[in-house]
C-alpha cells in the first residue's frame, strides 16, 4: 500500500466538502482544487493549491478547460514501480496524485429539470470523468472518490493505516467509479439520441440505479434486486411507498407492475386483482367500493393471495372488503386513515402508495431474450368511439359500445390468445393465454356461467375463422375484435346469422 501524500478534490456536490477536506488536511496530506471547489476550500480555511499554479497553465474557456493537462493525468496514471515513469516524471516535474475526489457536473438533474438544450450541454462534465478513469484505471496506487458517502469510510481507513488505503478498498472505489462514469455517458447518449430524433440507435445504453434487494427471485432459490431507471420516472413501482407489510420479491414486483398498468388505464373508481401477471377481475363503477366487489365477483377463487391495484383513494368500506380474504399486496394512490388503519392490521399485507399514479409510462418496453434484448414503444393506444367500425347488420347500443370498451381495455392487459367477457362494467369470465383462441373462448364462456345476460365479448386478435362466434350463447349482445382476418366474410355472417353486434377496431392489443 503506497501512501497517500496529494489528493485533488473538483465536486459540483459540496456536501461536507469542508469537514472532509480538512480531515484530509490534518492527516497532512496536500490538497489540489479547482473553481469553485478551490474558492470554497480557501473561504474555509483550508490550506489548498489551485490547480493552474500546479499545472503552470490557466484555466481556459469558461472553465471548460482546468485538469486537461500532463501534469494532472500523469501524475494520477504514472506506475509507481515502473521506473521508466518514475525517469519521465522526474525529467518532466510531474508530482504524484494519489487520491482523486471527483464528483461530476450535475447532467441528470439538469435536464430533470427541463432545461434548454444549451444548458444540458454545459452541465456534461469532460474533465471530471477524464480524472476519474484515470484514477480508477491506475487503482493500484490511486484511490477514486466520487461520492460523498464514501468520505467516512475513506476517512477511516486513513487514519487506522497510516495515511494508506487496502488494494480491496482501491478495487472497490475503482469498480464503483467506472459505474458512474459508464451511467453518466449512457444518459448523455440516451439525452441526444431524444434530442436527435434517433428512436432505435445502432448502440443502446441504459443507465439504472439500484433501489432494493427483492426478498429472493422467480423462485426462492434465486436472488434478485429492483433498479430504477437512472431519470426516474413517476407513477410507477420505482416511485412507491411501502406503508406495510414485508419486503417485496420479483414475483411480487412483475405482478404488481401489471396490476398497476390496468389499473391505470381507467378514469372512473376502478379495481383490478390480479394472479400471475393475469387479471382474475376488473371492474369500473361510480364508488370504489362497488369496484373492488364486482372485480372480485368475478372469480373470487382466483383472486386468494392476488395482487389488488385500485385508482383513487382508499375508503374504510373498501380496506374493509380486502382484509375479509388474504391478499398479497395492495396499491393505490391514496388511503384514508381508518383505511390504512384497518389494512395494517394484516402484518403481512404489502400495502403500497404509489406517488404520481396517474404519471404515463416513459421510454421503452424491453423483452429479455438470450443473447439479447427485444425493444419497443409501450403499447398507450387507446381506441374511441367515433374509431369503431360496425360490420354486422345489427347495430350495438350507445351502452353496448361503452361496454365494449371496457372488456376491450382490459383485453389489452391479457395474454394473447385473450378473450373477456363483461357486463355492467365489470368481467364476468376471462380466457387467457391459450393456445387456440376458441379455447379462450370456451374458458371464458365457462367461468362466466349464470351471468352472461346482456354481456359483450372482447378479443384481443381477429377471428381466424367462424366458430368463436358460433360458439357463442344467445345471451352474448355484441363483439369487439380487431377485423383483418382473410375470413372475416364468414365472421361476420356467423355473427349475422346469431344476431349479433360485431365491431372492428382495426387494432390489436397482443400481450405475450
Amino acid at each position: 500500500m503506497n501512501e497517500i501524500k496529494t489528493a485533488l478534490i473538483s465536486v459540483s456536490d459540496k456536501t461536507s466538502l469542508i469537514a472532509f477536506a480538512d480531515s484530509l488536511q490534518k492527516l497532512g496530506i496536500k490538497l489540489i482544487s479547482t473553481g469553485g471547489t478551490y474558492k470554497a476550500l480557501k473561504e474555509s480555511g483550508i490550506k489548498v493549491q489551485e490547480v493552474s499554479d500546479f499545472t503552470g497553465f490557466p484555466e481556459l474557456m469558461d472553465g471548460r478547460v482546468k485538469t486537461l493537462h500532463p501534469k494532472v493525468h500523469a501524475g494520477i496514471l504514472a506506475l509507481r514501480d515502473n521506473e521508466k515513469h518514475l525517469e519521465q516524471a522526474e525529467k518532466n516535474s510531474i508530482e504524484f496524485i494519489d487520491l482523486v475526489v471527483i464528483n461530476l457536473y450535475p447532467f441528470k438533474e439538469t435536464i430533470e429539470k427541463n432545461s434548454s438544450f444549451s444548458e444540458c450541454i454545459e452541465n456534461i462534465d469532460i474533465g471530471g470523468p477524464s480524472m476519474i478513469r484515470s484514477a480508477a484505471k491506475n487503482h493500484k496506487f490511486v484511490g477514486v472518490i466520487t461520492s460523498p458517502d464514501q468520505y467516512k469510510k475513506i476517512l477511516e481507513e486513513l487514519k487506522k493505516n497510516k495515511n494508506k488505503l487496502s488494494s480491496e478498498t482501491k478495487k472497490e472505489l475503482a469498480v464503483t467509479a467506472f459505474e458512474l462514469t459508464a451511467s453518466y455517458d449512457s444518459l448523455i447518449s440516451n439525452y441526444l439520441n431524444t434530442e436527435f430524433g434517433v428512436k432505435f440507435p445502432d448502440k443502446l445504453s441504459f443507465s439504472f440505479d439500484k433501489i432494493a434487494s427483492a426478498r429472493y427471485g422467480e423462485n426462492p432459490h434465486q436472488t434478485a434486486s429492483i433498479y430504477s431507471d437512472a431519470l426516474k420516472s413517476k407513477g410507477n413501482l420505482t416511485d412507491i411507498e411501502i406503508l406495510n407489510g414485508k419486503e417485496m420479491s420479483f414475483n411480487n414486483y412483475f405482478d404488481a407492475d401489471s396490476c398497476l398498468s390496468l389499473a391505470k388505464e381507467f378514469s372512473q373508481p376502478a379495481a383490478v386483482i390480479l394472479k400471475h401477471t393475469n387479471p382474475c377481475g376488473v371492474a369500473v363503477s361510480d364508488k370504489l367500493e362497488d369496484a373492488f366487489q364486482n372485480a372480485l365477483d368475478c372469480d373470487s377463487e382466483s383472486a386468494f393471495g392476488g395482487v389488488i391495484a385500485l385508482n383513487k383513494r382508499v375508503n374504510l368500506l373498501t380496506a374493509k372488503k380486502i382484509t375479509s380474504f388474504f391478499n398479497e399486496i395492495i396499491l393505490a394512490p391514496d388511503y384514508d386513515k381508518d383505511a390504512l388503519a384497518e389494512l395494517k392490521t394484516k402484518k403481512n399485507l404489502r400495502v403500497i402508495k404509489v406517488n404520481n399514479f396517474s404519471s404515463a409510462p416513459q421510454g421503452f418496453d424491453f423483452k429479455r431474450i438470450k443473447g439479447g434484448l427485444l425493444v419497443q414503444d409501450f403499447d398507450k393506444k387507446k381506441v374511441s368511439v367515433n374509431e369503431l367500425k360496425v360490420v354486422s347488420q345489427k347495430k350495438p347500443s350507445e351502452e353496448e359500445l361503452q361496454e365494449l370498451l371496457f372488456a376491450w381495455t382490459v383485453c389489452k392487459h391479457i395474454k394473447s390468445n385473450a378473450i373477456v367477457i363483461s357486463r355492467n362494467k365489470a368481467t364476468v369470465g376471462l380466457g387467457i393465454g391459450q393456445t387456440s383462441r376458441v379455447k379462450s373462448v370456451k374458458i371464458a364462456l365457462e367461468q362466466a356461467q349464470s351471468k352472461l345476460d346482456n354481456a359483450v365479448l372482447a378479443s384481443d386478435g381477429y377471428f381466424p375463422f367462424a366458430d368463436s362466434i358460433e360458439a357463442l350463447p344467445s345471451e352474448i349482445k355484441s363483439v369487439i375484435e380487431p377485423g383483418g382476418s382473410i375470413n372475416d366474410k364468414q365472421v361476420i355472417e356467423a355473427a349475422d346469422k346469431k344476431g349479433i353486434a360485431l365491431v372492428f377496431t382495426g387494432v390489436r392489443h397482443f400481450k405475450h
